[in-house]
């Protein structure tokens, strides 16, 4: 079985937490769900859903050059943590650190893109705190409540479970590609990039889903993590072009990189990954369809412990190799594709 100590960013967490005893009245433990979960009593009948996420790499990489998607990102990375663990929204903090150096107009663009986040998702601003520094670092806080008989998390998978996503994937690592590569597209990239919280959708699945996840991370390394988390992996059975976002196919047949390169990379573009045990389907798809919704299936859920694609031999996906690459990732963007042209090698 594979084990968290796998993977760099695992360890490190685990590491960081060791010292802390969990809450008795937290029903998630470490790394199970997207945003804790947790009792305000014993009677209570809803658990409170809690999460937070900061912009900092985004920001001081350069992958984001408008504040406005500065500002939006920070928003919906928060709610899309709720959305994945089916949570109705209470509203938000924001934790802001503005760059002294930047024009007034800049701090607009950033309030403009958390206005227009909130108002898209029918969130409040509940309050926060600001201050001045020489970076630019936003922290959005988001709260939420979760019915007590229907929690959502990362754990309840099985083998024979159908793999859904909630829509396109690929055009988060496209935009980081475009801009670290600095290319000429990545401004309307970044324009066309506007991620919003499955909010409606992920209440909906606490009725049909074994597991869920949000995509913040890529599509690969959520996927690997459900592997670890569920003991059991899973096989890709869609088309790369029914599944990529179109920007995301074009950008990697430009860079030329195979298409599954869009989902390695660890910018997401907060998608819901999920998977519903087929008795359900049925009763699923009923009810996606008459919310508007048309889920992409994605795949299976398969006993061994692997990510692999489907063929006339299976591509297994070496995914702790692609993790740990990316997180020891440290600006050297040649070398990063280089080791996944190295990967592509060995698939086939």
């Amino acid at each position: 079985m594979k084990t968290h100590q796998d993977i760099r960013e695992n360890e490190f967490i685990r590491r960081w937490t060791a010292g802390f005893p969990r809450a008795p009245y937290q029903l998630n433990d470490l790394q199970q769900a997207d945003a804790e979960l947790f009792l305000a009593g014993e009677a209570a009948a809803y658990y409170l859903a809690v999460t937070t996420d900061s912009l900092v790499e985004e920001i001081s990489r350069g992958i984001y050059r408008d504040p406005f998607t500065m500002g939006w990102v920070t928003v919906m990375a928060s709610l899309s943590d709720l959305a994945a663990v089916g949570a109705q929204p209470l509203g938000m903090l924001v934790s802001m650190v503005l760059d002294e150096r930047q024009p007034a107009d800049f701090q607009e663009g950033i309030r403009s893109g958390m206005a227009a986040a909130l108002q898209r998702c029918g969130v409040f601003l509940l309050g926060g705190d600001t201050n001045r520094g020489d970076c630019t670092v936003l922290t959005g806080c988001a709260l939420g409540q979760v019915p007590r008989q229907t929690p959502l998390t990362r754990m309840g998978g099985r083998p024979g479970d159908i793999l859904y996503s909630s829509g396109p994937a690929g055009l988060g690592n496209a935009l980081a590609l475009a801009r670290l590569a600095e290319k000429p597209e990545a401004d309307p990239l970044e324009t066309l990039y506007r991620p919003t919280a499955r909010l409606a959708e992920g209440r909906l699945l606490r009725d049909y889903a074994s597991c869920c996840m949000d995509s913040s991370d890529g599509v690969l390394a959520t996927l690997d993590q459900l592997m670890r988390l569920n003991g059991a992996g899973f096989r890709l059975e869609a088309a790369m072009e029914t599944f990529l976002h179109p920007a995301a196919l074009e950008t990697a047949a430009a860079a030329g990189l195979p298409s599954w390169v869009m989902l390695a990379g660890i910018h997401g573009e907060f998608e819901l990954i999920f998977t519903v045990p087929p008795q359900r389907m049925a009763a699923f798809l009923q009810a996606a369809a008459q919310a508007n919704w048309q889920p992409l299936q994605i795949g299976v859920m398969i006993p061994e412990c692997q990510v692999n694609q489907d063929g006339k031999h299976a591509a297994v996906f070496d995914t702790a190799r692609i993790r740990n690459l990316f997180d020891g990732f440290s600006g050297d963007l040649e070398t990063c594709l280089e080791e996944l042209r190295k990967c592509q090698m060995e698939i086939n």
